[in-house]
């Protein structure tokens, strides 16, 4: 896990709770707030597992070169 899967996914959690905060006081502008943190988070998140997953397989593609040669 790097740490713009790590950041992502605890903005998200954040966002989650701002906006069940919001819920509850009736607040519907810290409710939005969190809907948009979650949005910014999953955002994160996932260019964060496109990064990982980038760096495997160029990892593999490496390791492949070296084990053929």
């Amino acid at each position: 896990m790097n740490k713009h899967q790590v950041k992502g996914r605890i903005s998200e959690a954040a966002g989650k709770v701002r906006e069940a905060t919001g819920r509850a006081t009736a607040d519907r502008s810290q409710e939005a707030k969190g809907k948009a943190q979650q949005v910014k988070g999953k955002v994160q998140s996932t260019a964060g597992d496109i990064a990982n997953d980038a760096d495997k397989a160029a990892s593999t593609r490496t390791s492949t070169r070296k084990t053929t040669r």
